[in-house]
């Protein structure tokens, strides 16, 4: 959820570039996690309590004990994480569940809103966040986009490579090439996103140029959004690409949006945790690292057709 990244200014720093400041503002601002609903979880065949897993050794003993790494998540952005028949399905719950083999415990995965995220995991609400969260910076350190200090700042244990894309309705009848095309019309995002971001910083170069500045609409979640393109209401939307190439493929059949040109510079996305549980996240890098050189990573990319934002290796606090 590309994602205060989304984060990432330029449209690339989507949440992919994660997953922003904007976002980074909203989730440290909030007291809460929002709506928060249960959705289906992520897991392994291990025992909690074996010491089998190749990893187990390595986890915190609060973690051990429970046998539950809880991880917080915004379920809308298929095929990284979606709900489908009450389970919540994609690309990050099936890594999860890769990742559980290694540490022999499970995951369980809840979904709520995205711009909540960071609070939730630093108020122990969850273990971790995992919901396409671009690693960067300001997220790092808890800034907003001016460098002010909001609260605390996340570490990430990164996983995944995605840029921004923009999309809109299929034929695009109103021709937009790329995000400076959007000056004087209307745009539609997830709020608290980083691609709310770049569309601001993007709106200041239209006036900055003598043009008129953007009409961005912020929406609580991304399916508001892609509704408002569909409808003609936003002659455009942005996302993270592989949510994007996802939505164009799927939405009514593929007849209904088309992504414009490929995708802008990419950046990581990353697992959150609160920055004082140092154990737990070294623990996900080895299990990331584990995933990746046993061949189950690329399995699971390839089954979500995710190939594109393939590592080699992981990473803490990669991003920039």
């Amino acid at each position: 959820m590309t994602a205060s990244t989304t984060r990432r200014t330029t449209a690339a720093q989507s949440r992919i570039a994660a997953v922003g400041a904007i976002a980074v503002a909203g989730a440290l601002v909030l007291t809460g996690c929002g709506d928060q609903t249960n959705g289906g979880g992520s897991s392994s065949t291990e025992s909690a309590k074996s010491n089998s897993a190749p990893l187990f050794s390595k986890l915190p003993k609060k973690i051990q004990d429970a046998g539950v790494i809880k991880v917080g998540t915004n379920a809308e952005y298929a095929p990284m994480e979606s709900t489908e028949g009450g389970k919540i399905v994609g690309v990050d719950p099936d890594l999860a569940d890769a990742l559980a083999k290694q540490l022999g415990v499970k995951f369980e995965f809840t979904s709520g809103s995205f711009d909540g995220l960071i609070t939730a995991v630093n108020s122990g609400r969850y273990d971790v966040g995992m919901s396409s969260i671009t690693d960067n910076k300001q997220r790092q350190q808890g800034l907003d986009d001016k460098g002010k200090k909001l609260g605390e700042g996340v570490d990430f244990v990164d996983y995944f490579t995605a840029g921004t894309a923009i999309y809109v309705k299929k034929g695009n009848p109103e021709g937009i090439k790329g995000i400076e095309d959007l000056c004087g019309k209307t745009a539609a995002v997830q709020q608290g996103t980083t691609y709310e971001t770049a569309l601001k910083d993007q709106s200041k170069k239209c006036t900055d140029a003598g043009k008129k500045a953007i009409n961005i609409e912020a929406f609580q979640n991304d399916t508001e959004a892609q509704t408002r393109v569909k409808s003609g209401g936003a002659v455009a939307g942005i996302n993270d690409y592989p949510v994007a190439v996802d939505l164009a493929n799927k939405a009514d059949g593929g007849k209904a949006f088309e992504v414009i040109n490929k995708q802008y510079d990419a950046g990581p996305f990353g697992i959150i945790l609160n920055k004082k549980n140092t154990q737990l996240r070294d623990a996900l890098k080895d299990a990331v690292d584990a995933i990746i050189k046993d061949g189950s990573y690329q399995k699971v990319l390839e089954k979500w057709g995710a190939q594109s934002g393939a590592i080699e290796q992981s990473a803490i606090n990669g991003g920039k």
